[in-house]
């Protein structure tokens, strides 16, 4: 390679750094400034080439001493500087933390030429370190942790850094979870943490009202608008202006439904049932479901259009059995919770016990560990909570090891059969709790029955065994 394209090549590389790279004379002089400096002080190449880098004023440089013979900077007298943590201040007055590492330049006499300075930017690292900080603060006091949402796992740590972020948005939020694992308190977060919360923050659980009754809920109607409708009613849209609506299992809307709820969202307006003035609305919508809304919507039972407005930025919730590490926590603080109200002195788990609870999977997640808790406080005595405390398909299952595990209702011959058997027996007969005791669906439910030869009514009367 020629002199002159051996220049070039390393003044790409210099040039295309990510660390602001400076070079100075023996008297402190800057000679030299990549463009990741330029970027990260604020002040042109041309403002910085040939003065003194004094006019950065980083609080740990000393700079030349007056008062000294040679006048020269500390980096001539040390020879490096490696890994120190630095502030300077940007043009515009914005004090900048960086990382320094500095080096002495020598000719090939050994002779002191210049010196070398690499500034690495440490704005997005110290502003996460703080966030992450603040988090542990917040879940280190004796409160609810993150607005009613508990753990210290790093992927809660996470979730709650995302839902921190994403609370200064006003761009929709949909959040994925199965039941059980908080999204109705995660929702509730992301409107308290946001610009929006002196307003109102409005729930509606899109599964619990049929057709017609979810339109009037979320639009309102006008007197005469239907049999019944005898006065105007506002609905949640209106209710919530200026502030946030939560519309929870929205995989369970009614395509009609669907579309004046696009139309709300792309329009800002709404129309009450039986009338077709147009309403504005200001409302962030946030929504929750645990469905595969993709899945649904191949299928044709949720509108493409829709999920694309509302899917802007997607948040996932994780099941507890992903986050085990946060079990013993959660124990602790919902038997502290719970004890002082039954007038017992319960003194935790048992070895035993804990295993139990580490090795399950949790289909029902914190909502289930929280009824686990209180069945076992009923049971226990006082003192610590032993294993024939803890229900009996949590005692089954807890005993096998967590890692490889089969899910639940997934063995084979009589350890499904009892599986489902007591499933059955503690869901009162009802199929869709049975099913959700299992983690599986109603049809795998009703396939599993039909292969065990189990009828419900008969399992109920206790002949069924």
């Amino acid at each position: 390679m020629r002199v002159p394209e051996r220049e070039r090549y390393w003044e790409t590389v210099v040039e295309n750094l990510a660390d602001g790279l400076m070079i100075v004379d023996p008297e402190g002089k800057i000679v030299y400034a990549n463009q990741s400096l330029e970027e990260i002080t604020g002040y042109a190449r041309e403002e910085l080439v040939g003065q003194s880098c004094q006019l950065l004023k980083c609080d740990t440089c000393r700079g030349l001493r007056p008062r000294s013979p040679d006048k020269r900077c500390d980096l001539f007298t040390r020879g490096s500087f490696k890994r120190i943590k630095c502030v300077l201040i940007r043009k515009d007055g914005r004090p900048l933390p960086f990382l320094k590492n500095a080096s002495v330049i020598r000719d090939g006499s050994g002779r002191i030429v210049g010196g070398v300075e690499t500034f690495t930017d440490l704005t997005e690292i110290l502003s996460r370190d703080q966030v992450i900080s603040y988090l542990r603060q917040e879940l280190d006091k004796k409160a609810e942790g993150f607005h009613g949402l508990l753990g210290r796992s790093p992927a809660m740590l996470q979730l709650f850094e995302l839902l921190t972020g994403a609370a200064h948005s006003d761009a929709p939020v949909v959040l994925y979870g199965e039941s059980g694992t908080g999204k109705e308190l995660a929702a509730s977060a992301l409107h308290r943490l946001s610009p929006r919360s002196p307003g109102p923050f409005i729930r509606v659980n899109s599964a619990a009202l049929n057709e017609s009754l979810l339109e009037s809920e979320l639009f309102g109607h006008v007197k005469g608008a239907f049999t019944g409708a005898d006065r105007n009613r506002m609905g949640r849209f209106e209710a919530s202006h200026r502030g946030s609506i939560f519309l929870d299992e929205i995989g369970d809307m009614p395509l009609s439904t669907q579309a004046k709820l696009l139309r709300a969202l792309q329009e800002k307006v709404i129309e009450k049932v039986g009338d077709h003035r147009p309403i504005p609305v200001d409302v962030r919508i946030i929504t929750a479901t645990n469905q595969d809304l993709e899945r649904l919507m191949k299928q044709g039972r949720f509108r493409e259009d829709l999920f694309f407005r509302i899917n802007v930025i997607p948040i996932h919730l994780p099941p507890l059995r992903d986050r085990r590490e946060d079990i013993p926590f959660l124990v602790d603080h919902f038997i502290e919770k719970s004890a002082s109200k039954i007038q017992k002195k319960i003194n935790g788990l048992s070895r035993a016990a804990l295993e139990m609870l580490m090795n399950y999977s949790w289909p029902g997640n914190v909502r289930e560990l929280i009824n686990v808790i209180d069945y076992a406080l009923v049971l226990c005595p006082g003192g610590q909570i032993q294993p024939d405390h803890l229900p009996a398909m949590l005692q089954r299952q807890g005993l096998r090891p967590a890692a490889g595990r089969e899910r639940p209702g997934e063995g084979s011959g009589a350890d499904e059969r009892e599986m489902l058997l007591q499933a059955l027996s503690q869901a009162g007969g009802r199929k869709a709790e049975a099913a959700r005791l299992l983690g599986i669906s109603r049809v795998t439910l009703w396939k599993r029955l039909k292969t065990h030869n189990l009828e419900v009514a008969r399992v109920i009367r206790g002949d069924g065994f």
